[in-house]
């Protein structure tokens, strides 16, 4: 399985997507502020690998603080989870992460500063043992949505790159092949990141599963040849009637699907599910650098001085989705029911 993140005594591996799919190097991330910049940066990505490395990154924040004292510690911790929340805002994983690492914290407070560190170190790994075991569950259920002989199409990176190891969109096809079914993916390149040229296509050359990269102007083209039979994408949140947030350009891929009458499904964990969001219009979108739109690397595609606009994220409707696969299982319209009787039937953590 791909190593995505781990936890090492020397600080927090994480491979760098950023120089992926040329160049394999991981990058040891020594405090919580170059966790929290590899999150910002992109090194790691993918709303539950996000997660599990905010997770890390409060441990070691809370490894190396300075002081003398759970008093002291309390500050540091309080700024520590500041910085990991402003990394990125619209993956709720992220958010949900913290919030387990606080009630951690909280619990083992009285016991001193030894043992919130200690405490704080389990935790982020059982989150991240967590991740892995919820996305081989999704691949389980949703590996049945797929026929043997199926031709997918995948946008942007939900795979073993975006989580802990396996993936969610991606675990589903990993798991069909487990299963024994044939299936081809056709990967969208998933402008302006390229998570899909460069990230999916590898992760799928890695376990020989048959990729065809295309533009993401192809996709209608391919889904009106009848040449693609499901859509498989993974998601960054999804709100209580199941609006979906996902990378940019999934939106216009689910109504190309819908008016070609393709199924189009979405693969998270329930971790990615907001209840408290009645709609997608709730939704906060990131807003990244132009300059990702006007250059790739040191390429510039455009006049520096050209306007770009760069939302990194949008919102597609519930009515364009045929499924939401979860590690709980699979949701189906209406969603507003669906979704909370799965959430109402999980474990709490």
């Amino acid at each position: 399985m791909i190593r995505t993140i781990a936890w090492t005594e020397n600080g927090v591996l994480i491979l760098d997507q950023r120089r992926l799919p040329l160049e394999e190097v991981y990058i040891t991330c020594r405090d919580h502020v170059e966790v929290a910049e590899a999150i910002r940066s992109m090194a790691v990505r993918g709303a539950p690998a996000i997660a599990v490395a905010a997770a890390m990154g409060i441990a070691l924040g809370v490894r190396n603080a300075e002081g003398n004292g759970i008093q002291d510690l309390d500050a540091s911790f309080g700024r520590i989870c500041e910085n990991m929340a402003a990394t990125r805002p619209t993956a709720v994983n992220l958010f949900r992460a913290i919030a387990r690492m606080q009630q951690r914290y909280e619990r083992e407070r009285a016991l001193g500063v030894d043992a919130v560190g200690a405490a704080l170190v389990e935790e982020a790994q059982a989150l991240c043992a967590e991740d892995v075991a919820a996305n081989r569950r999704i691949g389980r259920f949703g590996q049945e949505l797929v026929p043997d002989g199926a031709r997918i199409l995948t946008h942007c990176n939900a795979g073993a790159l975006a989580t802990a190891g396996y993936g969610t969109a991606l675990g589903i096809v990993r798991a069909a092949v487990e299963a024994g079914k044939t299936v081809e993916v056709y990967a969208d390149e998933t402008r302006p990141f390229l998570q899909g040229a460069r990230l999916t296509a590898w992760e799928l050359e890695k376990d020989n599963i048959p990729a065809t990269v295309i533009t993401d102007s192809m996709a209608g083209h391919f889904l009106r040849s009848g040449r693609i039979d499901c859509v498989l994408v993974g998601a960054d949140r999804i709100a209580g009637n199941g609006d979906v947030a996902n990378k940019i350009g999934t939106y216009s891929v689910a109504v190309l699907a819908k008016e070609n009458l393709v199924p189009f499904y979405v693969a998270a964990p329930l971790t990615t599910l907001d209840l408290a969001l009645e709609d997608g219009t709730g939704i906060p979108i990131e807003e990244r650098d132009p300059d990702e739109v006007r250059k790739i690397g040191n390429v510039w595609l455009t006049l520096p001085a050209t306007r770009a606009a760069n939302p990194a994220f949008d919102v597609t409707p519930h009515r364009y989705v045929s499924g939401i696969v979860t590690d709980r299982g699979i949701a189906r319209p209406p969603f507003l029911e669906s979704l909370r009787r799965l959430a109402a039937d999980a474990p709490s953590s």
